[in-house]
């Protein structure tokens, strides 16, 4: 039977008017909520996590603007860390999408927690000196000289790792101020005049011009740097994972790589 549209409102009615209405409101509610406001979602930007060796933190910083730009539904989160401390977390299960680190060996102890890595840059080491060099090092063998107040990364640390194979190759020995648990810190104490000289990245030295200089090292007395990245198999994010990392091998990525002066993978 149709209704009749001038039908007077009864008390009942009004009551049933209510009761739909209130079944409705929470189900407009839940509608939004799987909407622009949920990441991933229609409308919404997908958010990626990357776990970086210290080394990287200038120029990923760079590269997830790129990448941004390129990608505008993916926003960049970066977490940096010296190796060691990125594989502990990714086995601790913290929430992350891509690691990268600044050595193979790291990387090749996560096989069961990551994708296929594929190698992106590679790194030489310098050592870095107060600005203007005022102990006038020269080389490695300077680093002996007891009078010298020098800090190296920690031996578990890739680039700790690198400085006792060059050292050890010249069969020299150096004993340490300090030993830090990545490059950064072992490139900060150089800068803040706590130890005259360090074993740091290339790379490194040459974000802080105006406050160290960098010794070169020969390449037959040098290491070799491969950083690695790869997926997370716990990222909830599989396909963009992988996509970044497919991203740091394209002209684009490898440009702001060669101009923070990391070498060609």
């Amino acid at each position: 039977m149709a209704t009749n549209p001038l039908t007077p409102l009864t008390p009942r009615r009004v009551l049933a008017a209510l009761g739909t209405v209130a079944v409705l409101v929470p189900l407009a509610a839940c509608g939004s909520d799987s909407g622009d406001g949920d990441e991933g979602g229609k409308g919404g930007k997908t958010e990626l996590t990357v776990l970086g060796a210290a080394s990287l933190t200038d120029v990923f910083q760079a590269a997830g603007k790129a990448y941004e730009k390129e990608h505008p539904g993916t926003k960049v989160k970066f977490s940096f860390a010296g190796s060691q401390e990125l594989a502990a977390q990714v086995k601790q299960g913290v929430p992350a999408d891509v690691l990268a680190t600044a050595d193979t060996r790291t990387m090749d102890g996560l096989k069961g927690e990551t994708g296929r890595p594929a190698v992106f840059a590679k790194n030489r080491l310098v050592i870095a000196t107060g600005e203007g060099n005022p102990k006038h090092v020269k080389g490695l063998k300077d680093l002996a000289d007891s009078k010298l107040k020098v800090v190296l990364a920690a031996p578990e640390v890739p680039v700790g790792r690198y400085g006792k194979q060059v050292l050890d190759a010249q069969k020299l020995k150096v004993d340490p101020v300090s030993q830090e648990p990545n490059v950064r810190a072992v490139l900060s104490k150089v800068e803040l005049g706590e130890a005259d000289a360090g074993l740091v990245y290339r790379t490194d030295a040459a974000t802080a011009p105006k406050k160290v200089d960098a010794v070169d090292i020969p390449d037959s007395q040098n290491a070799i740097a491969s950083y690695p990245a790869a997926p997370l198999k716990q990222s909830e994010h599989p396909k963009e994972a992988a996509s970044f990392v497919k991203w740091l091998s394209t002209p684009e990525a490898q440009k702001l790589l060669r101009k923070a002066g990391f070498q060609r993978p």
